[in-house]
């Protein structure tokens, strides 16, 4: 009798990648021309990045700039929830929040896509904030992942732990 496979859904980032992004972000900022005389900054603040800027437009560029780094860095922008711009005194400022773990109303959208579309020996476990899916059947493991990634969620999925 062969043991069960299995794998973890989760949603995470890689923090030294974010880091690293960030900090590409400010030096392009410091130095880009169209950014020059505007005092546009990028602070991350544990879970969160804090722009600022002297306009609406320039606050969207910081962010466009930001985004592109971490799309070149591999970090899935569906985990980013960049907030409305708002004025403060005369600048401009936008929180992005950096969004992790899955939540519960997300693993059950997993599990219910599992069950209705996958094949039939496969179990889905929500356990925290992220998911264990176990299979006798590797073939069956892989044909859920392939589910799952066409599915295309409104926030990051990565998977971990295959046994």
């Amino acid at each position: 009798m062969a043991a069960e496979s299995s794998f973890d859904i989760v949603s995470k980032l890689d923090s030294h990648e974010v880091d690293n992004a960030i900090n590409q972000a400010v030096k392009e900022v410091g130095q880009r021309f169209d950014f020059k005389n505007t005092d546009s900054s990028i602070v991350k603040k544990g879970d969160t990045i804090e722009l600022e800027s002297v306009s609406e437009e320039r606050i969207a560029a910081v962010l466009d700039v930001l985004r592109s780094k971490l799309a070149r860095r591999n970090v899935d922008l569906k985990a980013l929830d960049a907030g409305d711009p708002r004025i403060s005194g005369k600048r401009w400022r936008q929180t992005v929040t950096l969004a992790e773990g899955i939540s519960q109303e997300n693993a059950k959208k997993i599990t219910a896509l599992v069950r209705a579309e996958g094949p039939k020996g496969v179990k889905a476990l929500i356990q925290g904030d992220e998911l264990r899916v176990s299979s006798k059947s590797r073939d069956e493991l892989q044909t859920v992942q392939a589910l799952i990634k066409k599915a295309d969620f409104d926030f990051a999925v990565q998977f971990v732990n295959y046994r």
